[in-house]
């Protein structure tokens, strides 16, 4: 199950991905199926193939965000947060053997093409919520638990 929550920067990047869908890309994938579908032999045509396949992709993901824009909720920065860990925060952990990682925990809808960003669906995120710098968190992985412990927190005051 996702967590509906995501910051106003992942909000707004899904509403631009939402209107470039719907008002740039389908009305140009109409017109290539319509002028496609003119040229004769649908069943031999490769453009009216891809572009229609293409169309129920559009169609399908524009249906995706509109409903997942209406079910989420976007979470702002507090000035309460400050100094302990919780949603739309920038954290850097290092474990025993001095491997450190920086990265930011938000929306499971944001996550997708950044390696900088964590689920707070994550197992990760969950072990490190509401802890402080200098804490440290136990980290349940398939290889057993991980130990972590926090070096900063820093909140983006969007």
């Amino acid at each position: 199950m996702k967590t509906n929550l995501i910051t106003r920067g992942g909000y707004e990047q899904l509403q631009q991905e939402l209107t470039h869908l719907w008002k740039v890309e389908r009305p140009e994938t109409t017109q290539k199926v319509s002028w496609a579908a003119s040229l004769g032999d649908r069943s031999e045509n490769a453009d009216y193939q891809y572009n229609k396949k293409r169309l129920r992709e559009i169609d399908r993901r524009v249906r995706y965000l509109t409903k997942r824009l209406e079910s989420i909720k976007i979470v702002d920065y507090s000035p309460q947060q400050e100094g302990k860990v919780f949603f739309g925060a920038w954290v850097e952990i290092e474990n025993d053997q001095g491997e450190t990682l920086s990265f930011r925990i938000v929306g499971p809808d944001e996550i997708y093409g950044r390696t900088d960003y964590t689920s707070i669906d994550s197992p990760m995120a969950r072990a490190l919520l509401k802890k402080q710098v200098d804490d440290e968190a136990v980290v349940n992985t398939p290889s057993g638990e991980k130990t972590w412990y926090i070096n900063k927190i820093i909140y983006n005051k969007d």
